[in-house]
């Protein structure tokens, strides 16, 4: 490959990889390789060394004291949105819960307003905003999902958002339908007719314009239940998709189950799950999708058993929930912040559940995820003298530089 296209980041101070270029579980999971004083060099977006020796190149980036990492992934987002909840979070710090203003009319029903009443372009445009603040603290991998909409017109409205999103930035971005994220309005008191809606139009009409690769339901009490779930994914699956379960958040139905049942991709949030289903899901391969920074905004004192998870050997991922009602966070760093403080995990096992072990849950391990040899150079250069100032310097952003497939996607 010619000088024309090769890059190299000189005299970095540390550079920190997950140790494995699959997924990191059990000792791996403890675990970082780190390089010190190295120049890092990439042919055609590409990683091809990490050397001490002088290269030539004809784009070079310092990072003189500085930290280079994998960039993060973000496996679990509800972008596209548009409208804020802040009169809700007000509420729950009065004493409300979360249910309690569904319950109301609130809740995702809420958004749901907002984002019918809302033009392709505003949808498009907010979305855009939300995507470059993720950006800014260092994710250049990141999976959306419709469930705003809860009709054909609006979940299809969302789901052309991502595809846009998808052609005109410089990052991965994996898309997901979420049709039933909630019962909407018209349909309270009419849930199977909802379901049919979901089985019978919405999900051809996805898989017909190519739309999305994954097909997600909120599995929850008063919700969609265990039956409910069942129906929707057996029709996901026969039409081709792949899925995940939002599963076991607020009460323990036993959705995480069902994750292991349908070969799941993944499972999210989890936080009351069982013990017998944490051994089901390792068994069936699913990554444990954790959002800590949903428990937290919830003002919940239940995490996730990470710990128990991790020791037994699952693939824990960690992700933002970026929404606007239970999780208003575009950062994937405080969500680290909150995992080691608040669910016992330690700094090399955040680090590999926001790189290697996302791009797991998203597919994508064999291309981005960790530094090695052939895969994107997908990177973020912290102004820090050490890695772990990711999560000792918390509430502060010291990301100077992420790039994706070698080009600059953000500087400050």
């Amino acid at each position: 490959m010619g000088l024309q296209m090769r890059k190299v980041i000189k005299n970095i101070k540390q550079l920190v990889t997950p140790v494995n270029k699959k997924y990191a579980v059990k000792d791996d999971a403890k675990k970082l390789d780190i390089y010190e004083n190295v120049n890092l060099i990439i042919e055609n977006g590409i990683i091809v060394d990490i050397t001490t020796k002088e290269a030539e190149a004809n784009e070079v980036i310092d990072a003189t004291g500085k930290v280079v990492l994998p960039a993060f992934v973000d496996p679990h987002t509800h972008i596209p949105f548009i409208g804020s909840r802040e009169d809700e979070f007000n509420k729950r710090i009065m004493g409300k819960t979360y249910m309690e203003i569904a319950a109301e009319g609130g809740g995702i029903n809420s958004t749901v307003r907002s984002v019918r009443n809302a033009t392709f372009d505003e949808l498009y445009e907010a979305a855009k905003k939300d995507l470059e603040l993720m950006i800014s603290f260092g994710v250049a991998t990141v999976e959306m999902k419709s469930g705003y909409g809860l009709d054909l017109e609006n979940e299809i409205k969302q789901l052309k958002v991502i595809r846009k999103l998808q052609e005109e930035y410089h990052v991965d971005i994996k898309s997901t339908f979420l049709g039933a994220h909630e019962i909407p309005l018209e349909y309270r008191g009419k849930k199977e007719e909802y379901i049919d809606l979901v089985i019978n139009k919405m999900l051809p009409t996805v898989k017909e314009k190519g739309l999305a690769e994954y097909v997600d339901i909120f599995c929850e009490k008063g919700v969609f239940e265990i039956d409910d779930t069942k129906k929707i994914l057996t029709a996901a699956k026969d039409l081709g998709f792949k899925v995940k379960i939002h599963a076991d958040e607020i009460y323990p139905l036993g959705g995480s189950e069902l994750c292991a049942e349908f070969e799941a991709v993944s499972g999210e949030h989890l936080v009351k799950i069982k013990d017998e289903h944490i051994e089901k899901m390792i068994d069936a391969g699913c990554v444990f999708n954790l959002l800590p920074a949903t428990t937290f905004f919830l003002m919940s004192k239940e995490y996730a058993p990470a710990r128990k998870i991790l020791d037994r050997g699952g693939i824990v991922a960690l992700s933002t929930d970026l929404n606007p009602g239970s999780s208003y966070t575009h950062s994937i760093q405080m969500v680290m912040v909150i995992a080691c403080l608040n669910m016992g995990m330690t700094m090399e096992e955040v680090i590999n559940a926001v790189t290697i072990n996302g791009a797991h849950s998203l597919e994508l391990s064999d291309k981005t995820g960790s530094i090695h040899r052939g895969k994107q150079a997908d990177l973020v250069i912290l102004d820090a003298p050490d890695y772990r100032y990711l999560v000792y310097n918390f509430g502060v952003n010291r990301i100077e530089k992420v790039i994706k497939k070698g080009e600059i996607i953000f500087q400050k």
